[in-house]
């Protein structure tokens, strides 16, 4: 982390006052660089416009907009080419709220209740790549975790579905193309093709987008 370089920063939130509230929180947090606060948003529009325009170091995003839900958005902005870090800040302290979140690839959850105690440690936490949780939901959130992976190992074990076509289905929820596909796994475009037609069976679709609707249904990918 470059701690010369000013941290920037996009307040997702429907409230008015809470994201002029953090605001002004960010600009006397004691944190380990100075923070620019780059944009705000109050809907998923707005969110996914400005993240673009300026690729926010990090954004602090609300679970519940106007117009759509949080969960939706990070997943929208996780495969729209944003790469910088998603934290959460929630009235929600429920395990399965944290749990989708942290699923969904926030790396971090902040309680809205406590976002004075818990917000500068968490965004410290997550730009050096760590992962943020309340104390209080840690441990309840790992075990979910691992539940959900057994599960998760499960699923993939009753599909009959190979490493290499978990590695391509994998791809395709995120957006990439046959091309990609090949690049990433170092094999040619056919090889792909081929792999997308036994996942399609496996699964019982006849589309891309089925079948990453299949996947997240089935709750293939948990991390």
């Amino acid at each position: 982390m470059d701690l010369d370089r000013p941290l920037t920063v996009l307040i997702v939130d429907d409230d008015d006052r809470f994201r002029q509230g953090i605001t002004t929180f960010l600009s006397f947090a004691s944190v380990d660089r100075s923070i620019i606060v780059v944009g705000e948003a109050k809907n998923v529009d707005q969110a996914l416009k400005l993240a673009h325009q300026h690729q926010p170091d990090l954004i602090l995003l609300d679970l519940e907009l106007a117009d759509g839900d949080g969960i939706t958005t990070l997943i929208n902005l996780k495969n729209n080419a944003y790469h910088g870090k998603i934290l959460i800040l929630s009235g929600h302290q429920e395990d399965e709220w944290i749990f989708r979140a942290m699923q969904s690839g926030a790396s971090g959850y902040v309680f809205k209740i406590r976002v004075a105690n818990q917000l500068g440690e968490a965004i410290d936490t997550v730009m050096r790549s760590e992962i943020y949780l309340p104390t209080e939901v840690a441990s309840r959130f790992f075990r979910l975790f691992q539940a959900e992976a057994d599960c998760f190992e499960q699923t993939h074990q009753q599909l009959h579905l190979t490493e290499r076509e978990r590695e391509v289905l994998y791809c395709l929820t995120q957006g990439a193309s046959n091309h990609q596909i090949s690049q990433q796994l170092y094999v040619t475009v056919a090889t792909v093709k081929a792999h997308l037609t036994s996942i399609f069976e496996k699964l019982s679709v006849t589309s891309r987008a089925q079948a990453i609707v299949a996947a997240v249904k089935l709750g293939l990918f948990p991390y």
